[in-house]
Parts: structure tokens; C-alpha cells; sequence
């Protein structure tokens, strides 16, 4: 599989990166080992988990993403990229989340034993709104760097003006700078198109989206007027009906039976339309994309290498450039 650079960085990876926000929850153990094994075998060399993870969130499952991932990177570490977030509450005391200087780095080194290593590729603050002053935050991550236990820093679900906060107190104060950030982006949800692509353009920061499917909307798995299968992620509980919430309106289910109506004619899945979009959007490094099943994996590395006429990029612009 190809690489591509994670920004400013030296750091190379594929352009698909696995996330694994199901494994523990939806995904037991033993499928979540199939799907790393999938994609390692595809070439997929990037993972992406979170100190909070699997979802739904909760003190019984806290972390066990990573203690899937870690148990299955032995004997394979240095060929894996791990990325990992800090900032959500993992605990029942007033500094198990945020982004205290004491929560920060305490996060990082409990990932690193969950994910029996010494180091994390890109560690990345999970959302803004971390109850600190945002230099104490970057001072943190800057000390993680300096010891070595944090290659790269990124930012998840930041604005852009918090993430040109963040760069002026870094610039200010020589800390790590920023590699990569990670928003909530696809077909259905444009508004990184305003702002922060073009200031990642500008700086030389990677874009790596999350929720390129629309949580399953845009794989033509959802059926106007028709309730969502009921092992479908839009089924799940509280879970679900804020999927339901966020992608559920008419304009949005008429994206997604455009799509279904692109791959017919391009002989695709339209999974792999969707990614195909996100992959040749202008400042796009890579994209994060979750499986639930091996063969998922194998669908969505087909994305790769595909580019869409410009027949095609009209058609989706005309029923998504609303969403920018």
C-alpha cells in the first residue's frame, strides 16, 4: 500500500487508518483480532484508539480498546503507527479528565501500559473544552514529547480558532508543534471545508477525518421511511439515537441515495464512493475508517487509488454543498 506523510512530520503511514472505537463493545476480542489481522495483511499500518474508548463510553469499558490493541501489537510494534486520545473522563475523580497538566500526563502513561509500549506515535487532545488554560495542556504534551513517550501531537474536534489558539502559544513558546488534526468530516457534514482545511493547508498539518460514513448512512445501508436494522450502530440505544439525531434528516438521506446511485454507475460500493470523495478532497492526508467485520476492511481498502469523474464530484456537490 502506498504512504503518505503525516504533515511536517517524517512520519509516514498508509492513508487509511483503522479505527477501533467498537472493539470491546460491538467487537469482542477475538473479531477485533480478525480485523487487525485484515488489515495488516491489506498494508493498513496506522491505528487509531482512545483512552475512552470502546463506545458507548463507561467506567466498565474504559480502556479496553487499548488493551485489545496492546495485547495484539506484541511481536508487531514496529511495524504499527499508534495513534491515541486524552481528555475525556476515565475515572470518578475531579482530575480524570481535562487537560491538567496532571490528567495529561497521567493519561498518556496509562495508555502506554494498556498498550504494553513505550512510546505513541501521535497523541492527540480529544475535544477543546478541557477545563485548562491551553498552555498548560501544550506544556504537558510538549514534556511527553521531550521524554520520549510522544513522537507526535494532534487535535481532535477543534475549532479553528482553537486550533490557532493552540499555534500561537506553541509558536510563543517553542512547544511540540502540531502534526495532525482529526475532525468530524464527510458527505454529510462539511464545515472543516471553512476554516480548517485551509489552515491545515497553510501549516502543513495533516487532516486525517473520522466518521467517514456517516456512521453507517452512507454505505446505503439506510432505507428512507424504514427503521435501521436492529444490529446497526444507528440501533444502539441512547448510542443510536444520537446517530439517528446527527444524520437522520431527509437532505441528508438524499445524499446518501445519490450515492447508492453513484456506485451503481461507477461499479463501486457506496462505501468506497464516499471515501473515494473524502480521499481527493484538497488537504485531506488520510481517513480513519472503523469495521465491525473483516470483510468491511477489505471493502474500504477499495476505495484507495479510485477517482471520481468530475460527472461524479458534480452530482455530490449538487446534493451535499449544502452541509458545508
Amino acid at each position: 500500500m502506498e504512504t503518505v506523510t503525516l504533515g511536517r512530520s517524517g512520519l509516514r503511514v498508509s492513508p487509511l487508518c483503522l479505527g477501533t472505537m467498537l472493539f470491546g463493545s460491538q467487537c469482542d476480542e477475538a473479531t477485533s483480532v480478525t480485523i487487525l489481522d485484515e488489515a495488516a495483511g491489506l498494508g493498513i499500518d496506522f491505528l487509531d484508539t482512545a483512552d475512552v474508548y470502546p463506545v458507548p463510553p463507561g467506567p466498565a469499558t474504559w480502556g479496553r480498546s487499548e488493551e485489545i490493541l496492546g495485547r495484539w501489537l506484541r511481536g508487531r510494534r514496529e511495524r504499527v503507527v499508534v495513534a491515541t486520545k486524552c481528555g475525556n473522563r476515565v475515572g470518578p475523580g475531579p482530575n480524570d479528565a481535562g487537560g491538567s497538566r496532571r490528567h495529561v500526563i497521567a493519561a498518556c502513561e496509562a495508555s502506554l501500559r494498556r498498550l504494553q509500549t513505550d512510546r505513541i506515535e501521535l497523541f492527540y487532545l480529544h475535544h477543546a473544552d478541557l477545563g485548562a488554560p491551553i498552555d498548560e495542556t501544550l506544556e504537558a504534551l510538549d514534556r511527553l514529547v521531550r521524554d520520549g513517550k510522544v513522537l507526535h501531537v494532534g487535535l481532535s474536534n477543534f475549532e479553528a480558532w482553537q486550533v490557532a489558539l493552540a499555534m500561537a502559544v506553541i509558536a510563543a513558546q517553542g512547544l511540540a508543534r502540531i502534526a495532525a488534526f482529526q475532525p468530524r468530516y464527510n458527505l454529510l457534514h462539511r464545515p472543516a471545508e471553512r476554516d480548517l482545511l485551509p489552515l491545515a493547508r497553510a501549516a502543513g498539518i495533516a487532516v486525517l477525518p473520522y466518521n467517514p460514513l456517516a456512521g453507517g448512512m452512507l454505505t446505503g445501508r439506510y432505507r428512507r421511511g424504514e427503521p435501521p436494522p436492529p444490529d446497526s450502530r444507528f440501533a444502539r440505544g441512547e448510542w443510536g439515537r444520537m446517530y439517528q439525531g446527527r444524520y437522520g434528516a431527509d437532505p441528508m438521506l438524499d445524499v446518501a441515495e445519490a450515492v447508492v446511485e453513484v456506485a451503481k454507475a461507477e461499479g463501486l460500493t457506496p462505501a468506497q464512493v464516499a471515501l473515494a470523495w473524502l480521499l481527493g478532497r484538497d488537504g485531506v492526508t488520510g481517513v480513519i475508517v472503523g469495521a465491525s467485520r473483516p470483510e468491511h476492511v477489505r471493502e474500504w481498502a477499495g476505495a484507495l487509488g479510485r477517482r471520481l469523474s468530475e460527472a461524479v464530484l458534480t452530482r455530490l456537490e449538487a446534493v451535499s454543498g449544502g452541509f458545508v
